[in-house]
């Protein structure tokens, strides 16, 4: 293979890897070993940083060079544009969900939900209730976490399958994970391909709104309860719903996503305020608390982006490709390769956002090399790191809705792993039509409209500003040297 001179580097190296195997085998290590010791939440004991830690300590020992030489290498991977909007993006999100929940947003969405709901409906409402609220508050985990405890109760007095009620649950909220502009996700894969959120939204939805279909359709099917219960009173604020719903709408039409985002804080904050949920002072706590929350991702994401410069300066994102050439032979192929890593990845840590972050890099250079959409890399990059997410039995998010659903109900009823994860149709579904999507491109009619200009690494449609910018740019750089 001949340097690409798009990778930068011309090194070859295998063992330039070892650092990215060393973080896997830490993290899915101590997973394993914890769980056949039947720790609780056995994946999520170690933690993720600390494994990526020890993983950049390894990639700083096998780079040649004086130690200022290597940090400068790994600075130079910190040092981009993207990743760190990324991580403004992720402390912002972080902020408005945490403001969000804390005024009774959360809560409010789901009754909300629930009262309008039938009885008899119970298991396909379920889905589109978690499918409306991981999409506007960006978390499958809270989104589970809110509805878990009020209807398990409710399926349970029904003789509803309580099973098929938490993989409609945990569906919903991968739904919403995969599509929302807030979310963990979708702000990794967007930003290590350097795409639009609005754009990889486009592309998703034309994938996810199918696949959510056929969901339906079967939890209406096989999910009527044998008996219909009265549905509880449950008290909610429409108000309160109202910052999900402008964040969501806001992001739709266009708006940056930082102008999004702090609208939302402020609009959620100032509802909390006006019914006394919140005080100035608890609303900036909730803002710092929000920042807070997101710290795994975000100190996750500086180490990847470090570590993935060292890698690649020691030839290890040529070697990869070199080895992925011989049977990527074009872009289906490519996106095939791009897909399943992707999955791999998230089999092996639980945790779809590291996948994307750690595959990213790696998928974007594919993607400029077989010439596939970036907008298209994005959508799989999310698409296949939150479909595994949702079925791995020692994924969070099943986890979470076990460990829920077992404080309401007892003995040979309690839930485990296995019994959940063959009703989590809608993550099945969509692995199936996203692939499917790969050899019928029946969602890039879009991408199709507006194709993706190489040369000005953008849409067609921008390509004119981008050529301003730089031209703006370019004078200003002028204006600097004969100034100096």
């Amino acid at each position: 293979m001949k340097n690409n001179p798009e990778l930068g580097k011309e090194k070859s190296s295998g063992a330039a890897l070892l650092p990215f195997i060393v973080f896997i085998a830490i993290y899915l290590g101590a997973g394993l070993i914890l769980q056949a010791r039947g720790t609780e939440m056995a994946f999520y004991q170690f933690p993720s940083v600390t494994a990526m830690f020890v993983a950049v300590l390894v990639a700083f020992g096998m780079t040649k060079g004086t130690l200022a030489e290597r940090f400068s290498i790994f600075a130079r991977g910190i040092d981009k544009e993207d990743i760190t909007t990324m991580l403004m993006i992720y402390i912002l999100a972080g902020a408005f969900s945490s403001v969000a929940a804390e005024m009774g947003g959360r809560d409010a969405t789901v009754n909300l939900g629930l009262s309008f709901i039938p009885v008899r409906f119970l298991a396909a409402g379920i889905f589109i209730i978690a499918a409306f609220m991981s999409t506007a508050t960006g978390t499958s985990m809270g989104t589970v976490g809110a509805i878990i405890p009020i209807v398990i109760g409710i399926a349970d007095k029904g003789h509803l399958s309580i099973p098929l009620v938490v993989g409609a649950c945990i569906g919903g909220a991968m739904f919403g994970d995969n599509l929302s502009m807030i979310s963990d996700t979708t702000i990794a894969a967007t930003r290590t391909q350097n795409v639009g959120m609005k754009d990889k939204f486009h592309m998703n939805f034309l994938i996810s709104l199918p696949s959510a279909i056929i969901t339906i359709v079967l939890l209406l099917i096989f999910g009527r309860p044998d008996t219909i219960v009265a549905m509880q009173n449950l008290n909610y604020n429409i108000v309160k719903v109202l910052p999900y719903i402008a964040v969501l709408v806001l992001a739709l039409i266009g708006m940056n996503v930082f102008l999004v985002l702090t609208i939302g804080i402020f609009f959620a904050g100032i509802i909390g305020i006006c019914t006394g949920t919140l005080t100035i002072f608890t609303f900036a706590q909730k803002i710092w608390e929000g920042f807070t929350s997101m710290n795994e991702v975000f100190f996750l994401t500086l180490l990847v982006a470090g570590m993935a410069e060292l890698v690649m300066h020691n030839g290890g994102i040529n070697w990869l490709l070199e080895k992925l050439s011989r049977v990527m032979k074009g872009q289906k192929s490519a996106q095939v390769g791009i897909s399943l890593l992707t999955s791999l990845i998230d089999c092996a840590t639980a945790n779809n956002t590291v996948s994307i972050v750690v595959v990213g890099s790696l998928a974007k250079t594919i993607s400029r090399k077989y010439r596939i959409d970036p907008r298209r890399t994005a959508s799989l990059l999310d698409i296949f790191s939150c479909c595994l997410q949702g079925v791995i039995p020692y994924g969070a998010q099943i986890l979470m809705c076990m460990s829920l659903a077992n404080t309401y109900l007892k003995g040979s009823a309690a839930l485990n792993p296995t019994s959940m994860i063959p009703y989590v149709w809608y993550c099945m579904i969509l692995f199936v039509i996203a692939l499917i999507s790969i050899f019928v491109p029946f969602a890039d009619g879009f991408t199709k409209k507006n194709p993706w200009n190489w040369e000005y690494d953008c849409p067609e449609s921008d390509v004119e500003e981008v050529r301003k910018l730089r031209a703006e740019n370019a004078e200003l750089q002028e204006e600097e040297a004969e100034e100096e």
